[in-house]
């Protein structure tokens, strides 16, 4: 074994090389990659590796809050917006000084914009924003009054968060500038920033509809595409909606989450309505839908959604909140007689926040969730893992249990999202009204350029971001005993060969790693710290010192030869 380790002149020597050849290629009309390609025999019998088909599996997505990100444009703030119920910066107050909001406070598409080269520099690819079709107005009067730490109560609320649609088909006012609508937006992102754009959008609900003392303009309304009123829940309780009524027929006459309208699904009317505001965003932009409650809708509306939209956008990328630690529950909408729609990996959650929170966790209680083998999902490699978001408590850890959280997240299968300011452990431990959702602000965006978990993050995020076998290779489990794991991912597939073999220590002393089963002979370069490179023969081991609270992932740019690694692999693929 021969280890070398490289200079700042080699690696300029090397640039200059590598542009050189780059140009020459260029030249002749073929393109350089950043890792090896397989030469295809003519008869193409090279074994394929790989985690799915689907090319969306390479992004790695952050999730932003549109209002509560960066307040981009003042001017669409509108700060007097709600007249005697206004719904702009109304602040929930707990002990200790602690506040929450339950008001609009400015965050908009320009913030999100600006900010765009900071997203990309952390390692994202797609940028996941709540809804910003048009909501009401102003804060719902009706319900039980939400406090600070309180849930399922919307009472004294605003639609700061964009779930409360009024029109599917129109943008809330708070969230485009004069020269920036949702189209040029994502248009922009993806130029400027190579970041593409995930909608969220929602099929079970609209907005709170009725215990109002008097009806509110929007509450309990739907508009057209042409901002005409096509449904009107007229503050009436659902059991007293009428089903002869046309601007009744929207909805079902039974209550579902508080006092949401229940959006009637069986009503073919309702679906062309939905489905259609869906295709009318993919053509503003959307690159890929999140969805909202999609347990709370029937399977043959996902079934029938998903086709029409994949006739018109073949492969188009979905993910479902299904918020349960069942993976058996949530896997029934992966499947292809379902809509064949991915889900956040719920169980997947709990495990990361379990292991990650305590520092007397052990790697291994992160196995069951993986679901590599005989699992539930139609291809587990599809699911989206993350370990919070702004409907639960932040991930209550310190600062080296987020750095722990993050190399796991971007070296492990799935397609991470991390949620905005969980790049400073903003707010960790809140709930949603204790803090969870509290505005982030460019001060804390700038803040965060210099911050430990934001370095970190960024180190293992880019990683991921050039690396093939990270973002799609099948993963084959070393061991994952105590404060340690080792793992490889592998992607052998087309003209792609690739190896990363990924060793994580999340003790806060340096650990040796002694790695041989399966491995490879060849050349391998540590890519997180970029430092070594280890020359291995045929039965030795490769050797690795990494660091407390790091990861190092080792990389061969070549076809797999070992052949016990080839069977473990043929085994993988058998069962995704």
């Amino acid at each position: 074994m021969k280890i070398t380790r490289s200079s700042s002149s080699n690696n300029a020597q090397y640039r200059m090389r590598t542009l050189t050849i780059s140009v020459v290629l260029a030249l002749a009309g073929c393109a350089p990659s950043n890792h090896s390609r397989v030469a295809e025999s003519s008869n193409h019998t090279t074994q394929q590796f790989y985690g799915t088909d689907n090319p969306f599996v390479k992004e790695a997505v952050y999730f932003v809050m549109t209002d509560r990100f960066v307040d981009g444009d003042k001017t669409n703030n509108y700060p007097e917006q709600g007249g005697n119920l206004p719904s702009f910066d109304l602040p929930l107050y707990g002990d200790n000084g602690e506040t929450a909001n339950v008001g609009y406070l400015g965050g908009d598409l320009r913030g999100v914009l600006n900010n765009g080269q900071y997203i990309s520099d952390m390692g994202f690819t797609a940028v996941w924003l709540t809804p910003v079709v048009d909501n009401p107005d102003q804060q719902f009067s009706g319900g039980e009054a939400i406090g600070f730490g309180g849930a399922f109560k919307d009472g004294g609320k605003s639609a700061y968060h964009g779930y409360w649609a009024s029109n599917f088909y129109k943008i809330d006012e708070h969230y485009p500038s004069s020269d920036l609508d949702y189209k040029k937006y994502t248009s922009s992102m993806r130029d400027q920033h190579g970041l593409k754009t995930v909608f969220d959008v929602v099929a079970n609900h609209g907005s709170p509809s009725f215990t109002m003392p008097v009806e509110q303009e929007k509450f309990g309304e739907l508009y057209d595409e042409n901002d005409q009123l096509v449904a009107d829940h007229q503050n009436k309780p659902p059991e007293k909606l009428d089903p002869n009524n046309p601007l009744h027929q929207f909805y079902h006459t039974t209550a579902d989450i508080m006092q949401l309208s229940n959006l009637d699904e069986d009503n073919a009317q309702l679906r062309d309505y939905l489905i259609n505001s869906y295709l009318y965003w993919i053509e503003q932009g959307a690159d890929a839908f999140r969805i909202d409650t999609i347990k709370h809708v029937p399977h043959h509306f996902w079934q029938e959604m998903a086709a029409r939209v994949r006739a018109l956008h073949p492969n188009f990328f979905m993910f479902a909140e299904s918020y349960d630690y069942n993976a058996n529950f949530i896997a029934q909408h992966t499947l292809a007689k379902n809509g064949g729609i991915s889900v956040l990996d719920f169980p997947g959650q709990k495990a990361i926040t379990d292991v990650f929170e305590s520092s007397s966790s052990d790697f291994s209680d992160l196995l069951p969730y993986l679901h590599l083998t005989h699992g539930p999902y139609a291809n587990p490699y599809e699911l989206t893992t993350f370990y919070d978001n702004h409907d639960m408590p932040r991930m209550n850890a310190s600062d080296t249990g987020f750095i722990d959280a993050n190399n796991w997240l971007f070296t492990s299968r799935g397609i991470p999202v991390v949620y905005q300011g969980s790049e400073i452990g903003f707010m960790r431990g809140k709930a949603e009204h204790q803090g969870n959702r509290n505005y982030l602000g460019q001060a804390n965006v700038e803040l965060a350029k210099t911050h430990p978990i934001h370095d970190a993050l960024a180190g293992i995020a880019n990683v991921r971001k050039s690396s093939p076998a990270l973002q799609n290779g099948l993963q084959v489990n070393l061991e994952f005993k105590g404060d340690f794991a080792s793992f490889y991912r592998v992607i052998q597939k087309g003209d792609i060969a690739q190896t990363a073999l990924v060793l994580l220590n999340k003790s806060a002393k340096t650990h040796r790693f002694n790695i041989s089963k399966f491995l490879d002979a060849g050349t391998w370069t540590e890519m997180r710290f970029k430092q070594d490179t280890q020359v291995i023969e045929q039965g030795e081991s490769l050797i690795a010192q990494v660091p407390g609270h790091s990861v190092h992932v080792w990389v061969r740019d070549e076809k797999v030869i070992n052949e016990s690694l080839k069977a473990e692999l043929a085994r993988l693929m058998a069962f995704k």
